[in-house]
């Protein structure tokens, strides 16, 4: 598959969500450090004060190894990476999630189900995931988009519909069900991400709140979101990671897990800038749609070329059926990937 073809075959479409016109684009096509890196667990209940197992450092280096699948580019595993705090998830465990937004059925399974049906569904793939993985537990999760972009200007002219904290509260409270982490998302759209991320601090405070970021509406250039795909720099992913790396050492936390969503090259400038921390593990997540050839082409040239830390693989229940061979890529064929996936969105 050439490059070219794969860019050509990006398109743009636009959601509305419940209480206003909002819009989340499908514009959907769908990795260089050795590890210097925590026997961890996922401590969901962790409070201020909490004592955790220091890193196994060697299970850390096994685990990343691994993940590399074998690749002889040198890519992978990352070299020079540092080791996480305490009680990180990744690489001990596979995170699964399902995405999307309480108001909308359009934007993901999170809020096209009601809550016992959604975590019925969602734990057939965990189980799926553990079958084909045994070695690697798996990290249920919820990702929600706490502020989406808009299709009308708002109060504020930045299109951008942002989340209460009785919906956000409500997301906690399906999460708690399964003990399962949450992340938050942003779609900063007309605003930025110096501007929205303290809206939600006091959520990432909590241990088992982690962050994604969507560089897709970032619309730097003042174009209104879902017109273009918009961006994000190295400097803007260091801000966000600097700044959940503060909240970490402030309260005690274990490491976050920030998710930043990519499917072409310009979603994300100048990437061997982006600058790793002990408390905060970054995915750079595939988030194309399509049939399988075409998500492994984006995951390939935008995901494996480009390598910052961990990777992440989305599925779409809809869009990625709407071409021949029509079925969603399986854990199996994930897990042959170089390198392997650690989180799964599912939409």
């Amino acid at each position: 598959m050439k490059l070219p073809k794969l860019a050509g075959m990006l398109m743009v479409g636009l959601f509305s969500i419940g209480l206003s016109t909002s819009c989340t684009s499908e514009t959907k096509k769908a990795g260089n450090k050795e590890s210097s890196a925590t026997s961890g667990d996922s401590n969901v209940t962790a409070e201020v004060g909490t004592v955790r197992e220091p890193v196994d450092t060697a299970k850390y280096n096994a685990k990343i190894k691994k993940l590399a699948n074998g690749d002889t580019t040198g890519r992978w595993p990352v070299k020079n990476q540092p080791y996480p705090l305490a009680g990180a998830i990744l690489p001990f465990k596979r995170i699964v999630v399902y995405y999307g937004n309480l108001h909308s059925k359009k934007m993901g399974a999170l809020g096209e189900y009601a809550p016992k049906e959604m975590w019925s569904r969602l734990n057939k793939e965990i189980k799926h995931w553990e079958k084909a993985d045994p070695s690697t537990p798996v990290q249920p999760g919820v990702h929600y988009i706490a502020a989406v972009a808009s299709g009308t200007p708002g109060k504020d002219g930045k299109y951008i519909n942002r989340m209460g904290d009785k919906q956000i509260d409500s997301v906690l409270k399906i999460a708690k069900m399964q003990n399962a982490i949450v992340f938050l998302d942003l779609q900063v759209a007309l605003s930025n991400i110096r501007a929205e991320l303290p809206r939600i601090e006091k959520y990432l405070k909590m241990p088992q709140v982690h962050l994604g970021i969507d560089p897709e509406f970032s619309m730097k250039d003042g174009t209104l979101p879902g017109k273009k795909i918009g961006t994000y720099d190295a400097a803007d992913i260091n801000y966000c990671s600097e700044y959940l790396a503060n909240l970490v050492k402030k309260y005690n936390l274990p490491p976050k897990v920030f998710t930043v969503h990519r499917f072409t090259k310009k979603m994300v400038t100048n990437y061997k800038n982006i600058k790793l921390r002990p408390e905060v593990q970054i995915v750079m997540h595939m988030d194309g749609w399509g049939e399988p050839d075409l998500k492994i082409g984006t995951y390939r040239y935008f995901i494996f070329s480009e390598p910052v830390q961990f990777t992440g693989f989305k599925l779409f229940y809809k869009n990625d059926l709407k071409k021949a061979p029509n079925r969603l890529m399986t854990p199996e064929e994930l897990l042959k990937l170089k390198p392997a996936p650690i989180y799964i969105q599912y939409q």
